[in-house]
């Protein structure tokens, strides 16, 4: 995800916080405010990253906001969480359950995603070790009899696919697919985290019972719920506890349970080993090699207006070491420099209609400069940094 969508996405996030907070202290106006202002992050969010994997993500959250002021709205002004009514604070009770489980449901995506293999592009040994420890038990479970692995941990670089896979597994089983967001269950005002961990794993397992599909829930950035760290407070000790205590759960081999969990991390040295214990698929999701680049390059340039010096082979050659994402911002990069000379030009010919300036085609010179100013997101020694680890801890 480019630095632009990041930066919108840390607003929103940082909008409905605090209207959460709000929210829970009654402070009913401010909370609105804040919903409204983190729908509109996520809606301009959406519409400059039209192709942005998360969309569907940011689309619920801005229903359930808006499900939430209508709720707000909607209720009389004397049932405030924060007005007692002579009920000894069980209304304030209620209330804040609700806003709790609410939060809860802010953060999780649950659909059937239209993603498919062919949409990720290269990986495939990584989409094998996907099929044999996901796909393959789902369809035909009698075949394992010793059990399969339910616990997958997708390590690598940023911007590498690891989200798009865990869709395109759950689409391939036509199961459901859970997304959530690890640093959000850290952060303190969701509440108690060791409870929203525990209310995750039973949403999966009741969703997989109840509608007899499987269920994936990919954990993202799980190093910031799981990670070792020399400062652990007692609170971060019982969220571990009962992620492992979970998994335990979902790894009974007595079960014939298809609740799977996909764990994402750029930072998998940080894990410890009473966790990649419980991960017996280790995959390693490495930067896109060299046809793999080709193939990015040769779908996004497919949507702009380019002359014929623009060779997707050329450019896939010039970015090695450049992330799956690095490709799309390059190429992003280069549709919006030919936009802004537009606009410059009409601004100085004073074409306010823009009616007699004419929108050239990017050429191989606008991606050649781009490409020379934008470094890779990701170095070399991060990349050593993966092989090593790779070597003590793959498990293909």
């Amino acid at each position: 995800m480019s630095e632009a969508a990041l930066a919108l996405e840390d607003v929103a996030g940082k909008y409905a916080a605090e209207a959460i907070k709000q929210d829970n202290q009654g402070a009913r106006g401010i909370a609105i405010t804040n919903y409204q202002r983190a729908i509109e992050a996520l809606t301009r969010l959406i519409h400059l990253f039209p192709d942005n994997t998360l969309n569907a993500v940011y689309q619920q959250h801005c229903e359930q906001y808006q499900k939430r002021i209508g709720e707000l709205q909607s209720s009389p002004d004397n049932s405030s969480p924060n007005e007692n009514s002579g009920n000894n604070g069980s209304s304030q009770g209620n209330s804040n359950q609700t806003v709790s489980n609410n939060n809860l449901e802010n953060m999780i995506l649950k659909e059937k995603p239209n993603v498919s293999w062919k949409e990720v592009i290269g990986l495939e040994d990584v989409k094998t070790a996907l099929r044999e420890a996901i796909v393959y038990p789902a369809r035909k479970p009698e075949l394992f009899t010793l059990g399969w692995p339910r616990g997958i941990l997708l390590y690598g670089p940023p911007g590498c696919g690891k989200t798009m896979l865990a869709a395109a597994t759950a689409s391939e089983i036509a199961g459901y697919f859970i997304n959530v967001d690890a640093a959000s269950m850290m952060s303190k005002w969701l509440g108690d985290a060791e409870k929203n961990v525990s209310k995750l794993f039973h949403m999966a397992r009741d969703s997989s019972k109840k509608e007899n599909v499987p269920v994936i829930m990919l954990i993202d950035e799980v190093d910031s719920l799981l990670g070792n760290s020399q400062n652990e407070n007692g609170g971060e000790i019982r969220v571990k506890n009962q992620f492992l205590t979970e998994m335990d759960g979902i790894n009974d081999k007595g079960k014939n349970l298809q609740t799977y969990v996909i764990a994402a991390t750029n930072k998998p040295w940080k894990l410890d080993w009473a966790f990649l214990r419980r991960f017996s698929k280790r995959v390693y999701i490495p930067l896109p090699a060299l046809e793999a680049r080709e193939s990015l390059f040769s779908i996004y340039l497919s949507k702009l207006k380019k002359d014929a010096s623009v060779n997707s082979l050329e450019l896939g050659q010039l970015t090695d070491g450049y992330s799956a994402s690095d490709v799309k911002d390059i190429c992003q990069s280069a549709q919006l420099s030919v936009i802004d000379e537009y606009f410059s030009v009409a601004d100085a010919k004073g074409d306010k209609d823009l009616t007699h300036v004419k929108l050239r085609d990017c050429t191989m010179d606008d991606f050649k400069k781009i490409i020379k100013k934008r470094k890779p997101s990701v170095n070399q020694g991060m990349i050593q940094e993966y092989s090593n680890w790779t070597k003590d801890f793959s498990a293909l």
